[in-house]
């Protein structure tokens, strides 16, 4: 791996020695460099000259004329512009893979190709090379070259279906969910491949598939459908055979999440709600016998809830050590004191307008190297161009001209 870049912070995270290009837009595979870079990589992300990545103009809302997306999507991120259309900006970039361990990408099945930056040249120019490659259904197979979006994969793969309640369309989260999946497995899969490297010395290929990534939290989903013919259905705010664990209502309108369907567990709920004989009850006595009668047990515990405000349930059930916590709003979570004791809700200082914005903290936490929100994205394509290009050796006047060329 590469030595850390001049001026990094001492001890910024595990992956200090890591260098990485990021290509594409919107949302895996930025998302993926992201991560690697919260854990101390130094990743550059390059945009083309004239153009941004359109995530810059993304959010529900803006703050001063700037959405906040951008803030947090792009931190800790050096960013700079190439042409990797034109020939001269094929050579600079390949200058740049050269002294890098990964590439991300999350184009269309074919695209580098098209440019003349497949893995077959960018190998050679660097055969430890790590290519991550992040597209909606893989780079192979009869649906490898369709456009791809985290909306359609969450879809084809099964995960949309089981959300929801039966009967009514499945609706989706309010986040990018298979975007964010899919580029927690490029991660996975690059940091894989990097220590492979150490054994062989040499880079491959990491391939991941928005739809796969998706499938690949159903669980027993697909086993279940093929020795049982069962296929899973959506239920609505419980797991069906799974209980008590069901969202219930307090008696001050609070939404409070109660999980006992464990054995010992659930015995701890029935001493809470002054019924003990309940964990003795045929009817309740394992964790079979509670998925049969899960209607009759929801409506017991949700009475008792219903019965009590919502700190006075936390308390008793926190001090019985049964599982349960509230759905917490953005308000809430901000003001959340575990969360905030764990350093999971961090300040970015956004260039754009002079001031800190809140955001998630660096998951997960590590003892000896510390990941760390150094910078909030950068205000504007190109803005590490004189940083990242000097290293190369051009000199302003080179990137005067360059910049004239339209390749940077």
């Amino acid at each position: 791996m590469s030595e850390p870049r001049s001026g990094a912070p001492a001890g910024c995270g595990p992956l200090a020695d890591v260098r990485v290009l990021e290509l594409g837009t919107i949302v895996a595979g930025p998302f993926a460099g992201r991560l690697l870079a919260d854990y101390g990589a130094d990743v550059v992300k390059i945009e083309p000259p004239g153009g941004q990545d359109p995530m810059r103009d993304w959010g529900q809302e803006s703050y001063r004329g700037h959405r906040l997306w951008w803030t947090v999507h792009a931190r800790n991120k050096r960013c700079v512009t190439l042409d990797l259309r034109s020939e001269r900006g094929q050579e600079i970039f390949l200058r740049l893979v050269e002294g890098a361990d990964v590439v991300v990408e999350n184009f269309r099945p074919g695209t580098l190709e098209r440019w003349n930056l497949g893995w077959d040249r960018l190998s050679a120019v660097n055969p430890g090379l790590v290519l991550g490659r992040v597209s909606g259904y893989g780079q192979t197979g009869p649906y490898a070259e369709k456009a791809g979006y985290a909306s359609v994969a969450e879809a084809l793969s099964g995960l949309r279906y089981i959300n929801g309640y039966p009967g009514q369309a499945p609706p989706r989260m309010a986040i990018s969910l298979g975007d964010s999946l899919a580029g927690m497995v490029a991660v996975q899969g690059i940091l894989a491949a990097l220590h492979r490297r150490t054994v062989t010395g040499e880079g491959q290929v990491v391939d991941v598939a928005l739809t796969e990534a998706c499938l690949s939290v159903l669980e027993s989903v697909i086993p279940e459908y093929d020795k049982l013919g069962r296929v899973r259905q959506p239920g609505g705010t419980r797991l069906e055979g799974i209980a008590p664990s069901n969202v219930y209502r307090t008696a001050d309108a609070l939404w409070l999440v109660v999980a006992a369907n464990q054995d010992t567990v659930f015995r701890r709920l029935c001493a809470a709600m002054g019924r003990p004989e309940l964990a003795d009850d045929p009817r309740y006595a394992d964790h079979r016998a509670r998925g049969v009668h899960q209607d009759e047990l929801d409506a017991l515990v949700g009475a008792w809830v219903g019965s009590l405000p919502a700190d006075e349930v936390r308390r008793v059930l926190d001090e019985a050590g049964v599982i349960c916590g509230p759905i917490n709003t953005a308000a809430e979570i901000v003001a959340d004191p575990q969360f905030r004791a764990r350093g999971m809700l961090v300040a970015h200082h956004d260039e754009r307008f002079d001031e800190d914005v809140l955001g998630p903290g660096v998951v997960p936490t590590f003892s000896a190297t510390p990941g760390a929100v150094r910078w909030a994205g950068p205000p504007v394509p190109g803005h590490h161009n004189a940083e990242v290009y000097g290293e190369l050796g051009l000199s302003p006047d080179d990137l005067a001209a360059l910049a004239e060329e339209k390749v940077v």
